[in-house]
């Protein structure tokens, strides 16, 4: 599934391309993806005009003229893919549910062979109540997340670290791949219980550690375009490269990348995902 730095790329994408574009006609092909479109889909979207883009967690959050924003979550295989006036590209392949229609002869195709992905679309200043959004908890960057917040969103939990960095309250965004790789920079066990460390007061120093490792694996992720472990391509077609970054993830059974460290990767399974970590340097 895209994660955080994966969106983030495909917003970049669509805001080159369809920043002050007026949405012509929305073409439905079938009446659902993982969930019904809203009543009157279309006609919210038609005739607007794309002022902004913006990203909360892994939804995709386009801005449109007369306070409506269209919401767009990937699921596990979305992708957008843009096609000029002038592309021979077909728009009507077995999977291309959604095409928008822009006022430059350009499209925008949404396909998805598995339809986890889903769109929503709501009066802009009631985006809080969305109820996709409104129990977000902060965006892991810098700007955004701060050791305190996180002490405070782990203190008293009993669930382990990996469990509890995926949840999407305690910190917007994160997924599977990524919170392997900051559980590891930090040298924290993501068996290790949130409660052990967050401590009873203040900010503990694994808190600091799991801030700044959150910090720097979602900006290196973002500035390499992502991680391409399945089918992930940005609008573009090109592929995300921070998979040549992974220190744990995937990597069961070969050596650990710390200098004097003897031990090798293992992977063992939480909450029926796989964890990859190292038994030596996380504890």
């Amino acid at each position: 599934m895209p994660e955080l730095p994966e969106v983030e790329t495909v917003r970049r994408g669509l805001e080159r391309h369809l920043l002050g574009r007026t949405i012509e006609r929305v073409e439905l092909r079938r009446p659902d993806l993982r969930f019904p479109f809203p009543p009157g889909f279309e006609r919210m979207l038609s005739g607007r005009i794309v002022e902004n883009l913006d990203r909360r967690a892994k939804y995709l959050l386009t801005r449109l003229s007369g306070g409506v924003t269209w919401m767009c979550h990937l699921g596990m295989t979305g992708r957008w893919t843009l096609l000029d006036a002038n592309s021979t590209e077909a728009d009507d392949g077995p999977h291309d549910w959604v095409v928008l229609h822009l006022d430059d002869g350009g499209k925008a195709v949404f396909t998805d062979h598995r339809r986890f992905g889903f769109m929503d679309a709501f009066e802009t200043d009631k985006q809080n109540q969305n109820k996709f959004l409104s129990k977000l908890g902060p965006e892991p960057t810098p700007d955004y997340l701060t050791p305190m917040d996180l002490a405070d969103a782990l203190r008293g939990r009993k669930t382990p670290m990996k469990s509890a960095l995926l949840d999407q309250s305690t910190v917007a965004g994160l997924g599977n791949i990524y919170v392997c790789e900051i559980l590891f920079r930090s040298g924290v066990s993501p068996k290790r219980s949130a409660s052990s460390v967050a401590g009873k007061s203040g900010v503990t120093k694994r808190v600091e550690r799991v801030t700044a490792a959150t910090h720097d694996v979602i900006t290196e992720a973002i500035d390499a375009g992502g991680s391409t472990i399945s089918d992930f391509v940005n609008v573009e077609g090109d592929l995300g490269y921070f998979s040549h970054s992974f220190q744990v993830y995937g990597r069961e059974g070969e050596a650990c990348v710390v200098e004097g460290c003897n031990s090798t990767i293992r992977r063992i399974v939480q909450s029926g995902r796989s964890t990859f970590y190292c038994p030596k340097c996380q504890h």
